[in-house]
């Protein structure tokens, strides 16, 4: 994305933000692709590698097992967790974005659905064996940030995990960016929210330049 663009983009965000309106703006960057993956911007066409280095390390023995893709963009996250064996719901508030996962998987076997994180079906708590969430918090302003937290960690059902993607930032820093990294007092929201951490990880992406990341992994216990 070039500067004109990026400008553009950031004042359609900051307008839908002012009106109280935190993630109106998304619908419209799936509509701009014109149903072409790859004009999504922040589209990587590939699952997380992190997700998929903890698939392996922990493979899925039930095919009853339930798993949730939060924000799902374009899919390929939900699908990698479909391929392991995951019986998948993956959700985004842009029907377009649903729509463009249906297309490309017309033979898929995730369950692709239009929801908002703040209003989602409430038989999504702890719902689910495994969640995923990666870079929804970020694109939040405010009060929304702790809202959404809180909401994701309430989907993990006992003795399940979630999985955190996000990028992430040293506490001061970067206070006015879009994204918005996560610090790690705003990630440990997530134990304040009742998830035990397991795992996690510091990490430099591989753009020029580097951005730092976190990945981390939660659980709920059982008691």
């Amino acid at each position: 994305m070039d500067e004109s663009a990026r400008s553009k983009f950031l004042s359609m965000v900051k307008a839908h933000q002012d009106r109280d309106d935190p993630s109106g703006w998304c619908d419209q960057v799936y509509q701009d692709a014109d149903g072409d993956v790859s004009a999504v911007f922040w589209a990587d066409l590939v699952p997380n590698p992190y997700l998929i280095t903890w698939l392996e390390a922990h493979p899925n023995t039930s095919p009853q097992r339930t798993a949730i893709t939060v924000g799902c963009g374009v899919g390929d996250d939900a699908e990698a967790l479909s391929a392991h064996g995951y019986q998948v719901t993956a959700f985004d508030i842009s029907p377009t974005a649903i729509a463009l996962c249906r297309k490309r998987y017309p033979d898929s076997r995730v369950n692709y659905v239009v929801a908002d994180l703040f209003d989602h079906p409430r038989d999504w708590a702890n719902g689910f064996d495994l969640v995923f969430e990666c870079n929804t918090i970020q694109v939040l302003p405010g009060e929304y940030r702790l809202r959404a937290l809180n909401a994701i960690a309430a989907m993990v059902a006992p003795g399940g995990h979630a999985l955190i993607s996000c990028r992430s930032r040293n506490t001061g820093e970067k206070e006015d960016a879009f994204p918005l990294p996560l610090d790690r007092p705003e990630i440990d929201g997530f134990i304040r929210a009742g998830l035990c951490e397991q795992a996690f990880v510091i990490y430099d992406d591989d753009q020029a330049p580097p951005v730092q990341h976190f990945f981390a992994c939660y659980n709920r216990p059982t008691k």
